[in-house]
């Protein structure tokens, strides 16, 4: 169970801190507004991922015996782990602006996870195969798994809609650079893993 929470916590942070859609949001609605609505778009993921989580774990139950499937999968989640370590690697900062948006955060926030393809590519190729592969442990693994990865997520957004909030060097400064870098190795470790347990399916020694 352990080390699945690890899991769950290292990709929680890496797609809570990495630029994208969602964090230019939480950026734009402080910097307009406040930080209470960097809060509500930091929220929607837990409102979003829902359905995607069910669709994707029901898709893979029915698959669970084709073993060369999953081995497929599993390498796919293992490139799309390895893109994004070496996005974390490369990033240089964020730049700050306010936008000039209205309020209504929360469903904007809802809006701009829905509409962002990372979280469908997430759960079908890395998510849901983890999940399944928890639940061979016991319900307590893949709770573990999903708690971390979305407690993470949510908590790393709010800490910079705060960060921004009370002082906007941080996401241009060093500080996030470097935890960005040790987050893309992690990512880049864990993506060996995946491209490991594919082959493995696949019966590729």
């Amino acid at each position: 169970m352990v080390n699945f929470l690890a899991i769950g916590s290292i990709l929680g942070l890496s797609a809570g801190f990495a630029p994208g859609p969602l964090l230019a949001l939480v950026i734009s609605e402080t910097l307009q507004h406040d930080i209470k609505a960097g809060f509500k778009v930091a929220l929607a993921p837990i409102i979003t991922d829902l359905p995607i989580v069910i669709l994707t774990l029901f898709i893979l139950v029915k698959l669970s015996s084709l073993h060369n499937v999953l081995g497929i999968i599993s390498c796919m989640g293992g490139v799309f782990v390895l893109y994004l370590g070496y996005q974390s690697i490369r990033t240089k900062g964020i730049e700050l602006r306010s936008q000039g948006v209205r309020p209504n955060s929360l469903t904007k926030g809802i809006l701009a996870n829905v509409l962002n393809p990372h979280p469908y590519l997430f759960w079908f190729s890395v998510g849901a195969p983890t999940v399944t592969k928890a639940m061979n442990q016991g319900i307590f693994a893949p709770l573990a798994f999903i708690g971390s990865f979305y407690a993470l997520l949510v908590g790393s957004k709010i800490v910079i809609a705060l960060l921004v909030g009370k002082s906007r060097s941080f996401l241009v400064g060093n500080a996030y650079i470097y935890i960005m870098r040790f987050l893309g190795l992690l990512l880049c470790i864990l993506a060996i893993a995946l491209f490991r347990d594919g082959l493995k399916l696949l019966g590729i020694p």
